[in-house]
Formats: C-alpha cells, structure tokens, sequence
C-alpha cells in the first residue's frame, strides 16, 4: 500500500502536535523518519499500515462469518445438497482459522 503525501502528513501531523519528537533516524523497512513518543520509538507509517491491516482482515472475517451463519441456517434436506453445504461451510472454517493466524502474527 502506496501512501499518498498527503496522506502521509495526516500521519505525521497529529504526531508533532501531540509532542511527539522526529528522530534523525528512519525506518529500515519504508525509508519514513522514526518517532519517539513518552519512551517508545516508532514508525508512524508502518504502525498506521499495520492497523490499516487489522481493520480489512477484520472485515474479511465478519463477511466469512455472516456467509457461514447463512449458510448454517438454510441447511437442506438433501443429503448430496448438504454434502456440498458442509464443504463450502469447512473451507470457510479453514479461511477462518488462517485469517486469526494471521492476525496474531505482527
């Protein structure tokens, strides 16, 4: 994800005005100057790209978790019909699963 500059000042503006301190130190991983904030130095682009992370794996999860109710509430009679049901249904468990994985991961 590609910050626009003006993006990147919404970042860093509210930084500077809450008396956070620019480093002369940059982030190895995006090149953006380091901050330090009541004893911890961070990346402020790379923290506001991690929480932009969370916030669509979250979004992910809540569309596989509202497909998984539907499909748990219209569960047919037909046994063939509800073979393919519980394998659509496993695979979004499995999604499910990879997706907390990964949120747990930072």
């Amino acid at each position: 994800m590609v910050l626009s500059d003006r993006e990147i000042r919404e970042i860093i503006t509210p930084l500077l005005l809450s008396g956070a301190k620019m480093l002369d130190k940059h982030c190895p991983k995006c090149g953006s100057p380091l901050f330090e904030l009541n004893g911890k130095v961070f990346c402020p682009i790379c923290e506001h790209r991690k929480r932009e992370e969370k916030v669509e794996l979250k979004s992910v999860e809540e569309s596989l978790l509202e497909k998984l109710r539907l499909l748990a509430n219209q569960l047919p009679d037909d046994i063939e019909e509800l073979k393919r049901y519980l394998e659509v249904m496993k695979m979004i468990v499995e999604l499910l699963e990879k997706y907390k994985k990964m949120e747990g991961v930072e």
